[in-house]
């Protein structure tokens, strides 16, 4: 466990900040469901949310879009919102690390349970979970 990790189990309330200004207060499991800032989003969480600027999406004026590599489904080629091809896989045991490349818009990563069957360069799709997508505003 690292250092940032073994302060969040102790803290009952997480002020991250970025710089002397506070970014948000909560409770850890607050921050990490509803992350008021792109700070927030990537301070809590490991991986860290996946994090792209709207536009690299096809989404005109959101700002920023956040999905945690827990809440990525990886699917069959055009089955999910985007496709993008296998740069590397870290297999954990009981789950997987997956980086896929999206063109135009960047790198995901994708936690997953149980196996991928997948070499990199393999071609995947990736499918957001409902109600798990985050959206900031342009800073």
């Amino acid at each position: 466990m690292n250092q940032k990790s073994s302060l969040i189990q102790i803290l009952k309330s997480v002020p991250p900040a970025l710089t002397s200004d506070i970014e948000q207060v909560g409770a850890p499991m607050d921050l990490y469901n509803t992350p008021r800032t792109t700070f927030v989003a990537g301070f809590i969480g490991s991986p860290k949310m996946n994090l792209f600027r709207g536009p690299d999406l096809g989404m005109a004026d959101t700002g920023y879009y956040g999905i945690r590599p827990e809440h990525l489904a990886i699917v069959a080629p055009g089955q999910g919102r985007w496709n993008g091809k296998v740069r590397h896989i870290e297999r954990l045991g009981a789950e997987i690390i997956a980086h896929i490349q999206v063109e135009g818009a960047g790198l995901f990563v994708a936690r997953t349970e149980g196996e991928l069957d997948a070499l990199p360069g393999t071609e995947v799709g990736l499918s957001p979970r409902p109600n798990k997508e985050h959206f900031f505003p342009a800073a």
